[in-house]
């Protein structure tokens, strides 16, 4: 059964990476021949990095902790995100860009429309379990279930509510769900509160974080130092955003500077899985920040060493091409840029781990600072009391006891 529940979840990993990955591919064709393209790759990424980013750290804490709720929270999350991700460029493409292309373009814009609720949901969801799976406390279960209402009332009204599709997808096509009569007009009124009661909802998920934060001592308090910080910029972001959205009514009478705010606005969740990442790699969130430690450390040399190679060998082909005429960089010139790396491995790959180490594991590192000072002392040092001074102080800066004491053998007499 935990085999089958692992296979599920890797499954929605792998296809929120198709997902955006094939939004990105229609994206570039929906993009007019008119617009920047250095734009539309920092859009790109941006958009897709926030997205991939929650199903990177669920994955993260899943490989070490497959049964807590958190890892499974921080992988489906973004799920709804990655189908829009998809739809909306599809049915641009397929409706407005190229008509008749592809099919399916008017389900595509449906498809665009009603998933939002539901990662909306799982993030409240997320940010009341934070950081070890559980509810601050039973008072806190009718927000939970409220939550879950709010999922499966939000994403069912929008996706049957009659009339045409919010057009923030960038262009008006008629629900080809929509259902009339006297259940269209419930639903309708449904799916307009939507978005103000996902605020209500976020508002009191962050009290619940404050609440935790401020009860929290030790190391979980650290851990929600970052997170909470990240869920407060997010908030207000999303909560102006709001504000100007309803101002306005429909996205496409916003002046330049809103849809810029919004656009801010609507990828400023990436903060929080990074937040999430900062909690990991400094305050030991779930024991995987050995993982990203490495990850981080060999990430960083290998595109190192890459961009050395690739200089060296550029340098080295221009001037061999300035002194000799001929395009073709000789084979023992390679061979010697082969070695570069080899001899600049160790020295690279320690002065990363040590920037890593500094950067994101201070204790770590000043416990080897401090054994570093210590040990050369210990080479110069002749007089005993003081030597017993700098090694209190070392453990002290090391282990930090609560107390520590030095006791020294007495010389015998005779001895």
């Amino acid at each position: 059964m935990r085999r089958r529940w692992a296979a599920l979840l890797w499954t929605v990993v792998v296809l929120q990476v198709l997902l955006v990955t094939m939004g990105i591919m229609f994206e570039a064709l929906d993009r007019p021949a008119s617009s920047s393209g250095l734009g539309f790759v920092a859009g790109t990424v941006v958009g897709a990095g926030g997205i991939l980013a929650f199903p990177a750290v669920g994955a993260l804490i899943f490989w070490r902790r497959p049964e807590h709720p958190i890892g499974w929270l921080f992988c489906a999350v973004n799920l709804g995100w990655a189908i829009n991700h998809l739809a909306a460029p599809y049915a641009k493409y397929a409706l407005i860009t190229n008509p008749g292309a592809v099919p399916g373009g008017s389900l595509a814009a449906w498809f665009y429309f009603w998933p939002g609720p539901i990662s909306i949901g799982l993030l409240i969801l997320l940010f009341l379990l934070f950081p070890n799976g559980r509810l601050l406390s039973a008072r806190w279960r009718p927000v939970a279930w409220m939550t879950i209402a709010y999922i499966v009332v939000g994403s069912v009204a929008a996706a049957f509510a009659p009339g045409p599709i919010d057009d923030t997808i960038g262009f008006k096509v008629d629900n080809p769900a929509g259902i009339g009569g006297p259940v269209g007009h419930v639903l309708v009124p449904l799916a307009g509160i939507v978005q103000p009661l996902s605020v209500l909802l976020l508002v009191a998920a962050l009290i619940s974080l404050a609440l935790r934060q401020r009860r929290s001592r030790g190391q979980e308090r650290q851990q929600l130092k970052w997170f909470t910080s990240s869920l407060i910029l997010y908030v207000v972001l999303v909560g102006t955003d709001t504000v100007i959205f309803l101002y306005y009514n429909l996205a496409s009478a916003m002046p330049g500077w809103a849809s810029l705010f919004n656009n801010i606005a609507i990828n400023s969740y990436v903060l929080i899985p990074i937040a999430a990442g900062i909690a990991i790699l400094r305050h030991r969130l779930y024991d995987i920040d050995i993982v990203i430690n490495r990850t981080l450390v060999y990430g960083t040399l290998t595109a190192t060493l890459a961009l050395v190679y690739l200089g060296s060998v550029a340098t080295a082909q221009t001037v061999f091409q300035v002194l000799t005429g001929r395009e073709r960089l000789p084979q023992l010139a390679i061979v010697a840029s082969t070695l570069i790396l080899a001899a600049l491995f160790n020295p690279l790959r320690r002065r990363i781990q040590g920037l890593v180490d500094s950067r994101f594991y201070r204790r770590k590192y000043d416990a080897m600072e401090t054994l570093a000072a210590f040990s050369v002392k210990l080479r110069d040092e002749v007089d005993l009391d003081s030597l017993k001074e700098d090694l209190i102080g070392a453990v002290r800066g090391t282990v930090q006891p609560a107390h520590v004491s030095l006791w020294l053998r007495e010389k015998e007499p005779g001895g």
